[in-house]
């Protein structure tokens, strides 16, 4: 059989794969969300490869599976980011985002709302401030002071007051950007430039003393990080 041959032998198989897992997994009338369950079925030893559906694009693919563009795009040997229905990606294993966590499992839904934390507040920061701010999310998550979802942790108040300026200031609506999503899946994997810190603030800007009586941990770009007394 030829090369040609047994490239397009390869490529059906996967895509029928692929189709008969889409009726597997994707709960009928929700197919705008990756299912949790998909995350936790497939090891990232397992999956390695995606089968452009039409519809697709690099950028939705790369956010989907935790990756940044560049690196898929490189993985692929592609220079631009046109791709076709039935082609197959090579995903680097190592940036599947949603398949071994250090942290748990995560939606697509907490991926997004993390994503526009960060870049709320650290829009302009180095990628590692941005970092930082997801992972100060993250350590919050972990500690017994805190609630115990992301969603719960970004809209928590104490006094009537948001813990997260932008969530009373609205600019958590705002899109987050590629650099905004790899920070979350950094933060997400465990990365933390942080050392631990549960707070963060801006020394010029902030009028919270309080938050100035904790002990400093770190300072990254123009956000102090602390933790709790």
């Amino acid at each position: 059989m030829s090369k040609f041959l047994t490239r397009v032998v390869i490529q059906l198989a996967a895509a029928a794969f692929m189709l008969v897992t889409s009726f597997a997994f994707i709960p009928d009338g929700d197919c705008s969300q990756v299912p949790e369950d998909l995350y936790s079925e497939y090891s990232d030893s397992k999956i390695k490869e995606h089968v452009v559906r039409e519809g697709d694009t690099l950028y939705d693919i790369a956010i989907n599976y935790g990756l940044a563009l560049n690196e898929l795009m490189r993985e692929n040997n592609l220079s631009g980011s046109l791709i076709r229905p039935g082609e197959i990606l090579v995903l680097p294993v190592k940036g599947l985002y949603a398949m071994s966590m250090s942290r748990g499992e995560i939606s697509r839904d907490e991926l997004l709302l993390l994503a526009r934390v960060i870049h709320a507040e650290a829009r302009g920061e180095s990628f590692e401030g941005m970092v930082a701010v997801g992972a100060v999310i993250m350590n919050r998550l972990e500690s017994p002071h805190f609630p115990k979802s992301i969603r719960d942790i970004v809209y928590q108040k104490n006094n009537r007051v948001y813990q997260f300026s932008p969530v009373a200031d609205g600019s958590i609506n705002l899109e987050p950007d590629e650099k905004a999503y790899q920070a979350a899946v950094q933060a997400l994997s465990g990365k933390d430039p942080t050392g631990g810190a549960l707070f963060f603030y801006n020394p010029d800007i902030s009028s919270d003393q309080w938050i100035k009586t904790l002990p400093v941990v770190t300072r990254i770009g123009n956000h102090v990080f602390a933790t709790s007394l």
